[in-house]
């Protein structure tokens, strides 16, 4: 065969680096969070930084989703991508924390509507990349998302059933992430110069030392407030102690917050290649199979009551690490048939699964970045 006319050759595509760095640090602060969970009630150090942890990493990891979803009616290779890459692995993940909890002496209970631990996120985000056709065929969907997600907190109705209260008190970030991209920031982001931005990301770090520092000045009074539930989009206002008419005006307050601070933190994210970058393609695997190490910790009592102060950086090191291990080649091989099942065997014989969409990569020229 012989070799295409230069004129018609298509330029190589590759993955970003800023995304993969994006996605593996907002996943390792997601096992951060995790891991000193138990601390928070003892220790106003830990408060501190689980409050920092969350008021950004689930709404950046909710805004990098976004960002590559598609927005236009789906196909079958979509749909099919909708079943092997995020129900499939929910329903087999389902299965073993069901199956885990029954052999540690609970009842066998397979209730697929409620999530296991982190599960909901993948429930989720198979509503997100459903809804998101029908919402921006809309005038302002970006807008509309924020009323539906400040008017979700103030009914009780809307449960933790199928992921629902975090699904629609979190859209606002799944349409933000969509929008970033509708606006071209990553291109325009890429193409600045060294000079321009340390400038904004000068700006980026004083945003978030400043509000690392209000929390932990404020502490003693975030915890009286229960900011915290605020920060989880999870359950209804009233629920937490907020049955006030102006409740919602506190999450508006904290979703206009976030949109900056997912900002910022994109904005300190490297944009080459980094020791990292290639770990960023494993952000499943860490996310599904993280829960399985800390389980000990969570469940044995190891952590309960005061601990020293050396365990808490610990566990942010041990965090690490975990995030690390997870994303190795041989973990990924040894789970691919769990995180990535194909199930080729339930899907008609004219088909067959498709690669990773070429949209999910974006050309760069082939020069340093800072």
């Amino acid at each position: 065969m012989s070799a295409p006319h230069p004129a018609t050759t298509q330029p190589a595509k590759r993955r970003v680096p800023l995304w993969d760095n994006a996605r593996w640090i907002t996943v390792t602060l997601v096992v951060v969070g995790h891991a000193i969970l138990k601390l928070i009630g003892e220790s106003d150090t830990a408060y501190a930084m689980y409050l920092f942890i969350y008021a950004f990493h689930v709404p950046v990891f909710v805004a990098v989703s976004g960002y590559f979803a598609k927005s236009d009616p789906p196909g079958t290779r979509q749909l099919k991508r909708l079943l092997t890459d995020i129900i499939f692995p929910y329903v087999i993940f389902e299965t073993v924390w069901t199956c885990i909890r029954w052999v540690l002496g609970g009842t066998f209970r397979l209730d697929y509507s409620t999530a296991s631990w982190t599960l909901w996120f993948l429930l989720a985000l198979v509503l997100w990349r459903i809804i998101l056709p029908y919402l921006v065929l809309l005038r302002y969907p970006l807008l509309i998302s924020i009323v539906l997600s400040l008017g979700a907190g103030y009914s009780d109705s809307i449960d933790s059933t199928f992921a629902l209260s975090r699904t629609i008190g979190l859209l606002p970030f799944f349409v933000f992430g969509w929008k970033l991209r509708q606006w071209q920031l990553t291109d325009r982001w890429l193409r600045l110069r060294t000079l321009d931005v340390w400038k904004w990301r000068t700006g980026a770090l004083a945003l978030f030392t400043s509000l690392y520092l209000l929390i932990a000045i404020n502490i003693e009074l975030l915890r009286t407030l229960k900011i915290r539930f605020f920060l989880l989009y999870d359950d209804g206002y009233s629920l937490f102690g907020y049955p006030q008419f102006w409740a919602g005006g506190v999450r508006l307050g904290f979703v206009l917050l976030t949109f900056a601070l997912i900002l910022a933190f994109l904005m300190l994210i490297p944009r080459r290649e980094t020791w990292f970058t290639s770990l960023g393609a494993a952000t499943m695997y860490i996310y599904l199979l993280h829960t399985f190490v800390l389980f000990p910790l969570r469940e044995t009592g190891i952590l309960d009551g005061p601990q020293p102060a050396w365990v808490l950086p610990a566990l942010i090191v041990l965090s690490v690490l975990i995030s690390v291990v997870l994303s190795l080649p041989p973990i990924r091989r040894i789970f691919q048939p769990l995180v990535e099942p194909r199930a080729s065997w339930l899907f008609q014989r004219t088909t067959t699964i498709s690669s990773p969409s070429p949209s999910e990569t974006v050309v760069l020229p082939r020069t340093d970045r800072t």
